[in-house]
């Protein structure tokens, strides 16, 4: 619910805003870590994990506030720290529980964040905030009622913390409208699950693993649409971070293997950034990347990034794209010949999430090794009656002893589908309806060694698994024939979600004659996967 102040004090009406409220639970008082995200920024957000007394604020209407520490302890501190450092690692601010920090900062750019066990002067709320607070230079604080949450869930505490944090750089909440303009939700509670499902962080993201800064309608309309990266850089004394690699072939970083193995990272610091890196191979071999965001634990956890990674060759032609469907990581594993290949890392939208706000920091791990005298090792894929048929071709001196047709649906982890004889060089497998399925062969020859094929990736045909535009250049109205059931969403060339809506098997028709022209992508999903399809709107 939103709480409306009359602020005598600075004679405007401010918006408290409360965030949803969790279990309390007891606590267990602790040090409180050292940790700062950027030391040198002029901007702090600082986490007050050790107790407060709040006087001379405009929360000082009944007198002074003694807030009880959060009674978290330093592992959770420590979790809680990270995550909201990651939700705000592509802005020049610094998130610390260092307090000397937040005294040594102009007045007028920081925020002190209370993490209490101490609520019930407000009352039942995940916590609360004044909007555009940051900048008033009075030390009026947020808070996050950390027993409302769980002292010992460092998720929800992170979420709240970033949310109020959110609320005094000038934001309200991200809200939830249907397609007909009703307000559903003054809070957007997101969409999907697993390590790919979304909220917002300025609507409720506790049951969402990967939440993120939005551009959508606010609680005052479905057409006040909120642009959160732009408000948070507009009028607060906070810029995006420095572009940290270069973008063009041309200002690639150079990535120099130590022994047959590299570590380099990155931050993704708005949706038009792309890092671009440079890889030498001086012999033919195995190169596998492992692509992973920021996280605090399994599944990518906490992670603000979900990223897609492309490899060029020498002539920076485009060799594949690699963006698995349900995890935010992606790798390669595949042979390449010797010579200079790139790579570009950006952050992308997912079936759920949109592509405007994945951002946040990743690294990059990688290993080279020889494949002699192996010559040629490939794999290739096609679809033949919804069944997924693979060859391959073998070149080497040694001869084959074993060799096993590998399977994954998430191009990363592999287990074993079929052993083929040594003499063997097809397989035909069904892999059933809505699959999107990873092969590679893995084959081991009489000298002792093991060797991979490249990874190839098969689904059915998208015209028989997911809906299709029949007809796409209808002034009024889009022809959709589909398979089945299906959710549609409707963005924008910038991501922003336009509609959105479900289709059942059959003809359906799409009313989008209230769109301007221009184009536009409408995006087909279900829990195994989606399908994209451009469309120009006349």
């Amino acid at each position: 619910m939103i709480l409306k102040i009359l602020n005598s004090m600075k004679s405007i009406k401010l918006k408290i805003i409360i965030a949803g409220m969790m279990s309390k639970i007891g606590f267990l008082q602790a040090q409180i870590p050292q940790l700062s995200s950027l030391p040198g920024a002029n901007a702090v957000i600082f986490l007050d994990f050790d107790g407060h007394t709040v006087d001379n604020t405009a929360w000082n209407y009944s007198g002074p506030i003694f807030c009880a520490p959060s009674g978290m302890n330093a592992a959770n501190i420590t979790n809680v720290f990270n995550r909201v450092a990651e939700d705000y690692r592509p802005f020049n601010i610094n998130i610390t529980t260092d307090s000397t920090y937040y005294h040594a900062a102009p007045v007028n750019r920081r925020m002190r964040v209370i993490l209490t066990t101490t609520y019930e002067w407000f009352g039942n709320a995940g916590g609360v905030a004044f909007v555009g607070s940051f900048t008033w230079g009075d030390n009026t604080p947020c808070f996050v009622f950390t027993s409302l949450l769980g002292v010992n869930n460092p998720k929800n505490v992170a979420e709240a913390a970033s949310h109020e944090a959110g609320h005094t750089l000038g934001l309200y909440h991200q809200a939830h409208y249907d397609n007909n303009c009703n307000l559903l939700s003054e809070y957007h509670y997101g969409v999907g699950s697993g390590e790919i499902g979304w909220a917002p962080i300025m609507g409720v993201g506790y049951s969402r693993n990967l939440t993120l800064w939005n551009n959508g309608p606010n609680p005052y309309g479905c057409t006040n649409y909120q642009n959160d990266l732009s408000i948070i850089t507009s009028g607060n004394g906070i810029t995006f971070r420095s572009d940290d690699h270069g973008n063009s072939f041309s200002g690639s970083t150079v990535l120099t293997f130590s022994g047959n193995s590299f570590s380099s990272q990155g931050i993704i610091t708005q949706n038009t950034d792309a890092d671009m890196f440079r890889i030498t191979l001086s012999a033919n071999g195995r190169f596998i990347l492992n692509a992973t965001p920021y996280n605090v634990g399994a599944g990518n956890s906490g992670s603000n990034l979900d990223m897609e990674v492309s490899l060029y060759n020498s002539a920076q032609n485009l060799l594949r794209i690699y963006n698995p469907a349900n995890t935010l990581g992606a790798v390669i594993d595949t042979n390449l010949n010797a010579g200079t290949y790139y790579l570009k890392i950006e952050g992308k939208g997912n079936q759920f999430a949109p592509n405007y706000a994945s951002l946040g920091s990743y690294t990059l791990n990688g290993t080279f090794s020889q494949t002699l005298p192996l010559r040629r090792l490939e794999l290739s894929g096609a679809i033949l009656n919804h069944r997924h048929r693979l060859t391959w071709l073998i070149d080497a001196d040694e001869n084959v002893t074993e060799q096993i047709v590998e399977i994954s649906t998430n191009g990363r982890d592999f287990t074993p589908l079929f052993q083929a004889s040594t003499t063997e060089r097809s397989f035909v497998h069904d892999p059933g309806p809505n699959k999107i399925i990873y092969y590679r062969l893995k084959v081991s020859f009489d000298n002792g060694k093991t060797h991979y094929s490249n990874i190839v990736t098969l689904k059915n045909s998208s015209h028989e698994v997911y809906p299709w535009l029949t007809e796409n250049m209808n002034s009024s109205k889009l022809t959709v024939s589909s398979p089945g059931r299906f959710s549609y969403v409707i963005t924008d060339f910038s991501g922003k979600t336009i509609t959105k809506g479900n289709v059942t098997a059959g003809l359906h028709h799409i009313d989008v004659g209230y769109l301007a022209s221009g184009m536009y992508v409408i995006r087909f999903f279900d829990e195994a996967g989606f399908r994209s399809e451009k469309f120009m709107k006349k």
